[in-house]
């Protein structure tokens, strides 16, 4: 029998539909996923069950469109709605005025589960990360987690680009330099290309790919740190194979304490039967069954309450 595993879940979304905006959800409004109603209803923490060998001991809210323009009232409602131990990713527009931006960080900073931010950058990357202003907000941020550290823990920024967007993953190595005392959260894995019939770890394709080569270029940062979710993202029908290439190649390059294990509950509804079948699924694959137990609990909970958790 597999021993005992604590999951804490760093990436997820929880959808209040009376109660938020949601654009994003909405038929009308892009994505225009084939299969996007299969995620347009209500998601609270009860839909979060995991059972047999597994308990989930906590999770990681990030921001899900609940109202952009005010994103405090996002955690206000989940703070007084939720019973689960959990963190919460504020949404923020990093294209707001200084002072605009000042006002929103202070609102935020009120809140109890608030731990970080995060700006989709998708494929406005390279604009955003080269833009005055945006630069100079993220500044902010960086200042703001200088004063935080000295009491909790440092502020986190959700990076949420692809990593085969070359132009702009060299932007960001100038924002990372500069803004040292903020902890960057790659979310998704930097979205690994779909090699599913060609995906051996040392394959040469595989080992030239840009991903692979900015995720080895990432992993030497101390304040970089990396979210594996996101799969069905790339590809709703992944492989295992694929699955545990991704994985692998990133344990492979950075440091256990900076890797975590995560969901995307429930855009991983897209790819698997159940949020159980998810976690079975990942934990089965053979680098994750490798690992020795400290390892494992390091990326399925350790590392997740130590960025995210007072």
């Amino acid at each position: 029998m597999e021993p005992f595993l604590n999951i804490v879940d760093p990436h997820i979304h929880l959808f209040a539909l009376a109660h938020g905006d949601y654009y994003w959800l909405k038929d009308e409004n892009q994505p225009y996923w084939h299969d996007k109603k299969q995620i347009q209803r209500d998601f609270n923490e009860q839909d979060l069950q995991l059972s047999g060998e597994f308990s989930l001991t906590g999770f990681v809210h990030i921001e899900a469109g609940f109202n952009n323009q005010q994103p405090w009232q996002e955690l206000t409602f989940l703070e007084a709605n939720c019973q689960s131990s959990f963190a919460c990713i504020a949404a923020i527009n990093l294209l707001d005025t200084n002072s605009q931006f000042t006002a929103t960080l202070n609102k935020l900073s009120l809140l109890k589960s608030f731990k970080g931010v995060r700006h989709i950058l998708d494929e406005q990357a390279y604009s955003l990360l080269t833009s005055p202003i945006v630069l100079s907000n993220i500044a902010k941020l960086n200042q703001y987690s200088k004063r935080q550290a000295l009491n909790t823990k440092p502020l986190i920024f959700e990076l949420q680009l692809a990593f085969e967007d070359s132009q702009a993953c060299i932007a960001l190595h100038d924002v990372i330099v500069n803004n040292p005392q903020l902890i960057f959260a790659i979310n998704h894995a930097g979205f690994p290309p779909d090699f599913s019939n060609n995906c051996e770890v040392n394959n040469s394709a595989w080992l030239q790919n840009s991903w692979f080569q900015t995720i080895k270029s990432f992993a030497q940062y101390t304040n970089v740190i990396i979210k594996c979710s996101g799969w069905e993202m790339t590809n709703r029908y992944y492989q295992p194979d694929w699955l545990n290439t991704c994985i692998a190649t990133i344990i492979e390059n950075f440091a256990i304490n900076k890797v975590m294990l995560a969901s995307n509950f429930p855009l991983c509804l897209f790819s698997q039967d159940s949020y159980q079948n998810y976690w079975q699924n990942l934990l089965s694959l053979p680098c994750i069954k490798a690992l020795p137990e400290h390892k494992k609990s390091a990326i399925c909970s350790d590392n997740a309450l130590h960025y995210y958790f007072d």
